[in-house]
């Protein structure tokens, strides 16, 4: 029997293509939806490497505290007191999350930590936004006890969730992948140790950054701050000490 024309076949069978249209629209859905995340993903962390520069700033111009009386115990702390203390607290889970998000050989590590669909690193994010919102403008800013101890809750609730997200992500590690997944994450690691490594080439180093690369894409979500910053120490290292000019004996 004879190929049978496709167009041919669809004039008789055209009634087939209608159930396939909300297959292929939620293909495109799910692309959207996963480029949005991606998106929102990096706001939230060019968002948080703001305010920590912004609070670093702020910490090395405001003045040296002198030492004064002891006060009783009894007495409340002042409210801009506590609120540096929080603010610390608050600043030091942000470093924590974005050793993750900026280090490639983390995310490989563990990259649950980079993953919005587990349960878990998704609750650290609602946390996150909860007290990041929370958070006054400074630690004199006009704000009463009740916003205090709101925002005090909120960055409890923040820590808890990344130890809880951490915890996860370190016992998850890669067993959500298959062996050979595993094994494109376990050469992408070693390429990328090719890629900083002063002892290789020029060439070398390029090429395992490459390489590295292509063995990740399709198997985790790196950041876009995160490939940034890996590109700046490939960079940093393909240009290297210069040697000193050699000396004419004569």
């Amino acid at each position: 029997m004879g190929t049978v024309n496709f167009f041919e076949f669809l004039g008789h069978y055209w009634w087939i293509v209608f159930p396939l249209i909300p297959a292929i629209g939620g293909i495109g859905s799910a692309i959207e939806r996963s480029a949005r995340r991606r998106h929102e993903r990096r706001l939230e962390v060019l968002r948080a490497k703001s305010e920590l520069k912004a609070a670093e700033a702020l910490a090395r111009t405001a003045p040296v505290a002198t030492v004064s009386e002891p006060k009783p115990i009894t007495r409340p702390q002042p409210l801009p007191d506590q609120l540096e203390k929080l603010f610390a607290a608050h600043d030091a889970v942000t470093h924590r999350w974005l050793e993750y998000e900026l280090d490639v050989a983390k995310i490989i590590d563990f990259p649950a930590m980079s993953d919005g669909r587990q349960p878990l690193t998704a609750a650290f994010l609602k946390a996150k936004r909860v007290a990041d919102g929370l958070r006054p403008t400074s630690a004199t800013a006009k704000v009463t006890a009740e916003q205090v101890a709101e925002y005090r809750s909120a960055v409890t609730d923040y820590e808890v969730a990344f130890d809880l997200a951490e915890r996860d992500a370190r016992r998850q590690s890669d067993s959500g992948f298959t062996d050979a997944e595993r094994k494109r994450l376990q050469k992408a690691k070693q390429l990328l140790t090719v890629a900083v490594d002063t002892a290789a080439t020029p060439a070398e180093r390029q090429s395992a950054y490459k390489r590295a690369r292509r063995e990740l894409d399709g198997l985790i979500a790196v950041s876009d701050e995160a490939i940034v910053v890996l590109e700046k120490k490939v960079a940093l290292e393909l240009e290297g000490p210069q040697p000193e000019a050699e000396t004419d004996p004569r």
